[in-house]
């Protein structure tokens, strides 16, 4: 899949921002749609918040969920539709070892905290193989975690070797930006999808089904309904959420669901070209609920 990127003039970018292209990313904007609020680049993350931050220092985005490297393709192996196949997501998700990964966890957390409003809140969801660098390096920048969830998948890949218990969950981190925030909880509408009862930190959700990848597969791709509680619950209606790994999008398809805008970028031609597909399906969705 090749991208369709836009030709655009630079102040029909997000905020007007223009990126030069570098070596490490061509920094453009592959798909925007300024009516639903929705801009999606080809670009480093690193690059694209160092940018933001130089222009919104006080901080910009209310919400932000990173699915980043998990680091775990190692050459071990799993079962998928049946059959035995190597962990092996891509070159990057190899791990560098424990001190170079804590290091660009650091980096690119910090930039999302610096980028958070003031009562802006970032949600990271990963496997044990990232999540606890995760968690520290929040702790280290003076974050406050309010929630470790986790996700329970119904129908987990069985364990092969069975040498280990089957992995059947992720964690997901919230965490406001400091100490000092005041976050949004959309605590009532949580209960309502509940049924009436308090929402637990243990959320059993399936993983993407059919109709989610009939634009195409991601490997890491989540569930639209995992990003879309993560979205009520946090922020509210016209609030501008980022995702710094983009990869097919979801998030930005939940957001256009439901009302948010949405900021995101990705490195990879191929997961962008599907996140453009998506953004531009989720986009005209949600046109034609309105007439």
């Amino acid at each position: 899949m090749t991208p369709r990127k836009t030709e655009q003039p630079a102040s029909q970018g997000f905020e007007g921002i223009t990126l030069e292209p570098t070596e490490l990313s061509p920094n453009v904007c592959a798909f925007h749609d300024d009516d639903a609020g929705v801009w999606l680049y080809e670009a480093n993350c690193i690059e694209f918040m160092d940018a933001l931050i130089a222009c919104y220092p006080d901080g910009l985005f209310d919400l932000v969920f990173a699915d980043p490297p998990y680091f775990l393709s190692n050459g071990g192996i799993t079962c998928h539709a049946g059959k035995m196949v190597k962990v092996d997501k891509g070159q990057w998700d190899k791990s560098q070892g424990p001190e170079l990964n804590h290091e660009f966890n650091l980096a690119w957390i910090d930039r999302c905290r610096k980028l958070l409003k003031a009562d802006g809140t970032l949600w990271v969801s990963g496997t044990h193989h990232v999540i606890h660098s995760a968690g520290y390096a929040m702790q280290q920048l003076g974050m406050k975690i309010l929630n470790d969830i986790t996700w329970e998948k119904p129908n987990p890949p069985p364990n092969l070797s069975c040498r280990y218990f089957t992995h059947a969950t992720e964690t997901i981190l919230w965490a406001a930006k400091s100490e000092r925030s005041k976050h949004c909880f959309n605590y009532a509408d949580m209960r309502e999808m509940n049924g009436g009862k308090q929402m637990k930190s243990v959320w059993t959700l399936p993983a993407p089904n059919g109709s989610e990848k009939r634009f195409g597969r991601h490997p890491t791709q989540k569930p639209i309904a995992l990003l879309a509680r993560i979205i009520l619950a946090s922020s509210d209606p016209g609030a501008l959420v980022f995702d710094p790994f983009a990869g097919s999008a979801t998030t930005g398809v939940a957001a256009i669901a439901h009302k948010r805008r949405f900021v995101g970028t990705e490195l990879d031609h191929g997961f962008l070209a599907l996140g453009v597909d998506r953004l531009r399906d989720a986009v005209a969705m949600r046109a034609s609920e309105l007439f």
